[in-house]
């Protein structure tokens, strides 16, 4: 077992933490007992797929049936401490497995189905993960197929579990986890499970800023601090149906899934998105509040032909993950009938800030929110801050991880020990006006939305190809409120300079994720630099603003040299 997931937090904080009702005691085990014992007959998840298969499963049956998964990870081999990797779509197993780790002690590594092997490898490989469930294939990629690829080059990878038809030496999922009544061979009730919320329970990557991919180390505490300091915000109680998009596999699905089972509510999931699978879901399960980044509510509302649905149990959307655009609150107001919710968090720190109930209808439009409790935000400049010279974002609270490690370096960084517990979050912000924050911007590299492009990793591949002889990964608006990357390239000919999907084929043969893959595709004869040698990427940003703006006002044509 690494070293790193016996980090445990500092005692002094561990105590002021739990003294302010921030942490507590107990972890998600025990709100699962909780439940299942108050009300055992009421909807725990909703699970809804792409093909019209629908799943409720009651609480009582959650319990028992992580007490199921959780004997077959321990035939596994699974024990405190060991890291269970899944990269698995949105099906009720996937959260089912999520809860049986807890119950075993171990530690949760959940991946996207969108990552590739290329990034997959590595991950397993930093992780030390001696299990990892997968899916045989899912929109069209052979996963299974992947990891068996990778598998030799991982020592410490003694299992892979799949869900769907396994090859030889593989663990076939279903009649494993779901069909053998392993609790019965391992009987250790819920009841009987001590819990330990100060110890790593949970890595999930990120790609941090412009360089590499990190872990955040998390405990159960950790995640529960932002959690917990949602319910006023939110005001959200049992009676609720919480509908996320986000993957379970991302820090935002787990983050409300959660949320879901702290106040004993049901939680929905979707298998594959779409805005009318997501309009369908919304009427069928009487969604009471649906959070999602924007690209998510612009698909809902694109699919209702800009008609009103009949959404009679919906009383609030939320959105988070990056700044709201300002049209989509309107559009929210007039489509559903309710004010739009903001909020602000990012993966290392979970969800941070959040507009509440008292303030003004269209309050989303101007502020990302106020810290919910247990948060505490510092805005650092040397010069005033304004709207034209914003802030750096610094947080320090509850919900922040314990620690970060490198991808691909290993080396670790212990939060509580950098700066008094402040941690810089890499955005640029400026103050609401009530005690919040409206975000500006970001202070380095980063591009994305919904998800963050490891920048320097795009850049490192595309130097490779013989096309290319110097390249620079910058992001511009997508419309909706996230990043697309853009590649401004120095070509090695302009006889015949290599274009954009040729660029976009090479990557994707590399193994990249697709979502990393540039849009857009730039020449210039030189990149613009310091004299340290470092690429002025403010430049190149605000020259694809401008060209954005113009295009958006009308007044210009195709730009010449991009592809």
């Amino acid at each position: 077992m690494s070293t790193n997931y016996l980090i445990r937090p500092n005692g002094t904080a561990a105590q002021n933490f739990r003294a302010a009702g921030v942490w507590r005691d107990t972890g998600p085990i025990s709100d699962l007992r909780r439940w299942r014992d108050e009300t055992p007959g009421a909807p725990a998840i909703d699970a809804y797929r792409a093909d019209g298969g629908s799943v409720r499963i009651s609480y009582a049956e959650y319990a028992h049936r992580v007490e199921r998964f959780a004997g077959a990870l321990y035939e596994l081999g699974v024990r405190p401490g060991h890291v269970l990797a899944c990269q698995l779509p949105n099906w009720w197993q996937a959260q089912v497995l999520i809860l049986a780790a807890a119950r075993l002690g171990a530690v949760l590594a959940p991946i996207m189905t969108t990552i590739r092997p290329r990034e997959l490898e590595r991950m397993l490989h930093r992780l030390g993960a001696s299990v990892c469930v997968t899916v045989d294939e899912w929109a069209g990629f052979g996963h299974a197929a992947a990891l068996r690829e990778i598998a030799a080059r991982l020592p410490e990878l003694r299992h892979r579990v799949v869900i769907g038809d396994p090859a030889d030496g593989e663990v076939e999922f279903g009649p494993f986890f779901e069909a053998t009544p392993w609790e019965q061979r391992h009987p250790v009730a819920l009841d009987d499970v001590r819990e330990d919320p100060d110890r790593v329970s949970m890595v999930l990557f990120t790609s941090g800023t412009s360089g590499e991919p990190k872990g955040a180390l998390h405990s159960q505490n950790t995640w529960y601090a932002g959690m917990s300091g949602m319910f006023e915000p939110l005001e959200v109680t049992s009676q609720d149906v919480i509908f996320t998009p986000h993957s379970l596999m991302h820090a935002a699905g787990q983050f409300f899934s959660g949320v879901s089972l702290l106040a004993g509510a049901c939680m929905v999931v979707l298998d594959a998105w779409s805005g009318e699978r997501g309009l369908r879901v919304l009427a069928d399960s009487g969604t009471t509040q649906f959070v999602g980044a924007p690209s998510f509510v612009y698909d809902v509302i694109a699919a209702t032909g800009g008609e009103r649905p009949v959404l009679p149990a919906l009383r609030m959307v939320a959105c988070g993950a990056t700044t709201v655009p300002t049209p989509l609150v309107a559009e929210v107001a007039e489509m559903f009938g309710v004010a739009l919710r903001a909020g602000w968090g990012m993966t290392e720190v979970g969800i941070c800030t959040l507009t509440r109930s008292e303030d003004p209808p269209d309050w989303a439009a101007h502020s990302d929110g106020r810290p919910v409790r247990g948060f505490e935000l510092d805005l650092r400049s040397d010069t005033e801050i304004t709207r034209d010279q914003p802030g750096r974002l610094f947080v320090r609270g509850g919900g922040i991880c314990l620690a970060t490690v490198g991808r691909d370096s290993g080396a670790v960084t212990v939060i509580a020990d950098q700066n008094d517990g402040w941690y810089d979050t890499g955005d640029l912000a400026v103050p609401d006006g009530r005690g919040g924050i409206r975000l500006m911007g970001r202070a380095g590299d980063r591009i994305g939305g919904v998800f963050m492009i490891p920048v320097n990793d795009v850049e490192s591949e595309l130097l490779k190809h013989p096309g290319v002889a110097d390249v620079a990964l910058v992001g511009y608006p997508d419309g909706q409120g996230g990043e697309l990357a853009c590649a401004v390239m120095v070509p090695a000919t302009t006889e015949a300079p290599v274009g954009l999907e040729e660029l976009r084929r090479y990557l994707t043969g590399e193994g990249m994720t697709e979502w990393y893959l540039p849009a857009r595709l730039e020449y210039v004869e030189a990149l613009p630099r310091n004299d340290n040698g470092k690429v002025l990427k403010d430049i190149l940003r605000r020259r694809l603003l401008d060209e954005v703006v113009t295009a958006e006002q009308g007044t210009s044509g195709d730009h010449a040299g991009v592809s």
